[in-house]
């Protein structure tokens, strides 16, 4: 062979072997990325030819009731993804879209809900050989669809923005997170391209922003409510106990700084000294703004660790955003923080962990919102097992803390939240931010407190009816009362 065609045909081995290269970089190193890219059509198809598994809810007394479902269709499309369970229960399904992908629970229980989880290995395997269709598993939450809807409800039927969240602090299962504004989530997993990108544009537009889950995605001043971490921190400490008395000046003097902390509308204290329990009830700022200052930032960060600040990888399953407890804070700072304020940022979720906590004994449950896994003949593959995340306080201080937070509700700011015939514990919040601006206000507590059965945390925001002049006890405390009611009529 002589030198040029030799050349030619090492040229077209070294091509030849290229290509073998290539195509085993497609369809191995390359497969998995094109098998979920969204422009993939026959990726979309096969999901579609698939009956996706529901997601369901279950009452006390049995009856189970799907939240989002798949239904037959005649279209191109096989499988409609609907979601009878509508906007009270959004924000936890989330949606499955063909154009704008999955959120919530569709997104963190997918595998399980497209039926290719490992766990359905099996399934699939015997689906294949008999010839039925491959089905999706189940995923059953832990809400309580009554509670869910009183929250929502309660929500609702105010007009405001915010969010509950109500846990059962024995077990950390989540019985209600609500947000509102909410959606429809159906009208996103619908095969109406056109009124679906008009749909989520009109969301995406919205200023009250309507997608999003402020219950887990969305951190907020805890005002008030974190003086319950404060006072725990305190008696944790040895620093004080219950009716010690402790300075509550009309002002508190900061060092570094010509700046002043005040109480709210500038009012007064009990006198000069409180005990803790009083200032808690009255939730005195400059009382609890010196204790922060005694304490000293990596207690007060420490504590707040405890209940679950400053743990950037937490989900439930669903990923949760990050409460944050700051660190080197100068005294002034410090003070601020030790009242929830400066740079102190907190979701619903977290506030809910707090209360339960001290409901619970001063053990925090994991949060979780599935309770069962379930194959496609309702079989079961998976349970929750409750779980303690932290242990926060001692059950002696989560004793005294529980009886000064039943104080707030029975004498103090919390009143609204009282119950007949029931003790209900808890802690308000009016959460200052830009001068002028509304405040977010907040309640926290747990009921019955000498049995707790329910954990609370709710948030509005600014203001809600009654705007600048809004505060925790008159806006988010009836609130909480009327979830709180709705767990314990179960």
């Amino acid at each position: 062979m002589n030198r040029p065609l030799r050349k030619v045909a090492m040229a077209c081995l070294v091509l030849f072997g290229l290509l073998l290269v290539n195509v085993n970089y497609v369809q191995v190193v390359k497969a998995e990325q094109y098998r979920d890219d969204p422009r993939n059509s026959r990726v979309l198809l096969r999901a579609y030819e698939r009956e996706r598994g529901p997601i369901a809810v279950v009452a006390p007394g049995g009856q189970r009731t799907a939240v989002a479902e798949s239904t037959r269709t005649d279209g191109p499309l096989t499988y409609l993804r609907t979601y009878p369970g509508g906007p009270a229960f959004a924000h936890v399904t989330g949606f499955y879209s063909f154009i704008y992908g999955r959120t919530g629970i569709e997104r963190s229980e997918d595998e399980v809900l497209s039926g290719e989880a490992s766990e359905l290995a099996l399934t699939r395997l015997s689906d294949i050989v008999t010839g039925r269709e491959v089905e999706g598993g189940s995923i059953v939450l832990t809400l309580d669809p009554d509670v869910q809807r009183a929250a929502y409800d309660a929500l609702r039927s105010r007009g405001v923005t915010g969010s509950v969240v109500a846990l059962d602090p024995r077990t950390g299962a989540v019985l209600a997170m609500a947000s509102t504004p909410s959606y429809d989530p159906s009208r996103l997993s619908s095969f109406d391209a056109a009124d679906m990108r008009t749909y989520y544009e009109q969301l995406q537009g919205a200023s009250d922003d309507p997608l999003l889950n402020r219950a887990i995605s969305k951190t907020y001043p805890p005002g008030s409510t974190f003086k319950v971490v404060t006072a725990a921190a305190a008696l944790e400490s040895g620093t004080v106990t219950p009716q010690d008395q402790i300075p509550s000046p009309p002002q508190l003097d900061l060092p570094q700084t010509s700046r002043n902390l005040s109480n709210f509308g500038d009012s007064e204290c009990t006198g000069a000294t409180s005990t803790l329990a009083d200032a808690l009830r009255i939730s005195c700022n400059t009382a609890f703004g010196a204790l922060g200052l005694e304490l000293g930032g990596d207690r007060l960060r420490e504590q707040a660790e405890q209940f679950g600040f400053n743990d950037d990888g937490f989900s439930a399953p669903t990923a949760v955003a990050t409460s944050v407890f700051p660190s080197e804070l100068d005294p002034p700072s410090l003070a601020f923080s030790a009242i929830g304020q400066f740079d102190v940022r907190t979701t619903p979720l977290q506030m809910a962990m707090v209360a339960g906590g001290i409901a619970n004994g001063g053990d925090v449950m994991k949060p979780y919102l599935v309770q069962e896994v379930q194959a496609p003949d309702l079989s079961l593959l998976d349970r929750a097992d409750p779980d303690v995340y932290k242990t926060a306080v001692s059950a002696e201080t989560a004793a005294e803390l529980n009886r000064m937070m039943q104080l707030v509700v029975s004498e103090g700011s919390g009143r609204r939240a009282q119950i007949d015939g029931v003790t209900v514990a808890g802690k308000t919040g009016t959460a200052q931010g830009a001068e002028g601006a509304a405040p977010d206000v907040w309640f926290i507590g747990f009921a019955p407190a000498d049995d707790p059965q329910v954990a609370i945390a709710v948030v509005v925001e600014d203001g809600g009816p009654l705007g600048t002049s809004g505060t925790g006890g008159a806006v988010s405390a009836p609130i909480a009362k009327q979830v709180m009611e709705a767990v314990l009529r179960r």
